[in-house]
């Protein structure tokens, strides 16, 4: 064995460490699906209140995308979210005890022999400490809505039995003075304390926060703030309805197509055999000018490495604290760590084939003046029913857990333009095009030279998916690989793929912002 591969042996066991702890860890963290649902009902709630002068334009398509009963279905949504997060913070808990416990042991052993044991011990219990705290709250500001949501259908005596638990067993003080002033105003003899108003618009937002004001209003008798928010809110409710309506038509359009173009090239497959779109053989494969090791050499010393370790330790001689960024100063963090990322990568490909060149037909092109748009479109809406039904399917299968991908999270907080453009260009730009001549460009096309195209173009996109380190997306970003893979493999051209991923991110990002948009 060559020095070389012993260095490259040892190099992918240090990197497949963070890797592994990375997905053994988003386990027990929860999905952001959750957390959309959650935002999506928001909306619904939002719109269920329009009742303008132009109820007969947005009837039918209210009655579509509402549904009958909005405030029940609501209501079921949130108390679902409730015992995800108390199923989440029962495990949280038993995870820190069972920490105190190794704690207590290595406590009474030789402390000299274990002292970077309880230092390291300390540190998991401290930040898992705060992450109960967190769900805690969440938990509460749950329950707050719940609540509101029993007093909207005339459940008044378990909206007021709610808010009186907090009461008496709030973890955060806001949440139960808001619980308090919720009370007030809904228990038999309604009254107005001195800081309703400011705490609900503080600490609700949305329909909740509408609700509530609408009940200090009444209660006061002060007709003409009541007018004024009854305007404000009809005009959300259709900027609402606007929303859902994109959210929920275009992808059902764009999937209905797709499963046409999928029943089309089925039955093309059946019928033309070897000419037709999913005819993938030894025809496609690519003339590979070098072995198995250099592939290996890209994915674990440019990716995994200089992502997994060498990145980090860069970053740590910043000294930044995450928890301390704005959510403007997080996207910049993201884009500069991506950036960083991909230079690094491309930099460890390029050295790694350079002694190749000149590469042989059909490597990494580029070709602007073909049809790349044609399959790069077509290619999304193949996407989306597969994706979407994966990710259904998966959905039940985590129950809510195996983590996401931290940007989700970040962008349907952010609704500052600064915040959304730097996302786009990282998610829609960045992403696909680094992702893209990586996985697709060098990856599938290295590994033709030892399995059929089929066998490549699925562990590529099985690489692909375990690259976003998080269980739950492993299953939909394989498909979604998948089919990248095949529209690569058929065009011959990087733009094709960047494209379809571009418009698959740039779906989501848009889908993001118009749901964190219903939470103001």
């Amino acid at each position: 064995m060559t020095t070389k591969r012993i260095i490259l042996i040892i190099l992918t066991i240090i990197s497949l460490v963070p890797v592994l702890l990375s997905l053994i860890g988003s386990i027990n963290q929860p999905q952001v699906q959750s957390n959309l649902q959650l935002y999506q009902t928001n909306l619904v709630l939002q719109a269920s209140e329009f009742s303008g002068d132009n109820i007969s334009e947005f009837g039918q398509i209210r009655e579509s995308v509402l549904g009958k009963n909005p405030y029940e279905t609501a209501l079921k949504q949130y108390q679902e979210a409730r015992k995800l997060s108390e199923k989440n913070l029962n495990q949280l808990e038993n995870k820190l005890k069972l920490i105190n416990e190794q704690a207590n042991v290595i406590k009474e052993s030789d402390t000299k022999t274990n002292s970077i044991t309880i230092f390291s011990e300390s540190n998991e219990q401290e930040k898992l400490q705060i992450e109960i705290n967190r769900q805690k709250e969440e938990i509460e500001k749950i329950k707050i809505k719940i609540g509101l949501l029993e007093i909207a259908q005339g459940n008044q005596t378990q909206g007021l039995a709610t808010w009186n638990d907090l009461e008496k067993s709030s973890f955060s003080p806001s949440l139960n003075n808001t619980a308090k002033v919720l009370s007030h105003l809904w228990n038999s003899n309604s009254s107005v304390l001195s800081d309703s108003e400011s705490t609900i618009k503080h600490e609700l937002n949305g329909w909740f926060r509408y609700y509530s004001l609408n009940r200090i209003y009444q209660i006061q008798d002060r007709k003409e703030e009541l007018i004024k928010l009854q305007e404000r809110q009809q005009e959300s409710a259709k900027q609402a309805i606007i929303k859902l309506t994109i959210i929920a038509i275009i992808p059902v359009l764009g999937g209905l197509t797709g499963v046409g173009i999928i029943i089309f090239a089925l039955i093309q497959l059946v019928l033309k055999k070897e000419s037709a779109i999913l005819a993938l053989d030894e025809r496609f494969k690519w003339k590979t000018p070098w072995t198995i090791e250099v592939p290996w050499q890209v994915l674990v010393v440019g990716f995994l490495f200089f992502g997994q370790i060498v990145l980090p330790i860069l970053v740590s001689f910043l000294n930044i604290d995450l928890t301390q960024l704005t959510l403007r100063e997080k996207a910049f963090y993201v884009l500069g760590s991506y950036v960083t990322m991909s230079l690094g990568g491309i930099s460890v490909l390029y050295l790694s084939i350079k002694s190749f060149f000149p590469l042989p037909k059909d490597w990494f092109n580029f070709k602007w003046l073909s049809n790349w748009i044609v399959w790069g479109f077509g290619g999304y809406l193949v996407a989306l029913p597969l994706v979407v039904i994966i990710s259904l399917i998966n959905q039940n299968i985590w129950d809510g857990q195996g983590g996401s991908n931290p940007l989700l999270s970040l962008a349907l907080e952010g609704q500052d333009i600064v915040v959304l453009a730097i996302f786009y260009f990282t998610a829609a730009i960045a992403a696909p095009f680094y992702e893209e001549i990586m996985f697709r460009g060098f990856l599938l096309p290295s590994l033709t030279r030892y399995i059929p195209i089929w066998g490549a173009i699925g562990i590529s996109s099985l690489l692909f998916a375990v690259a976003h380190l998080n269980l739950s997306e492993v299953l939909p970003l394989t498909v979604l690989g998948i089919v990248l893979g095949i529209v690569y493999t058929r065009s011959r051209n990087l733009l094709s793929s960047m494209l379809l991923h571009s418009l698959w991110n740039s779906g989501t990002l848009i889908s993001l912002f118009l749901l964190g948009s219903g939470a103001n």
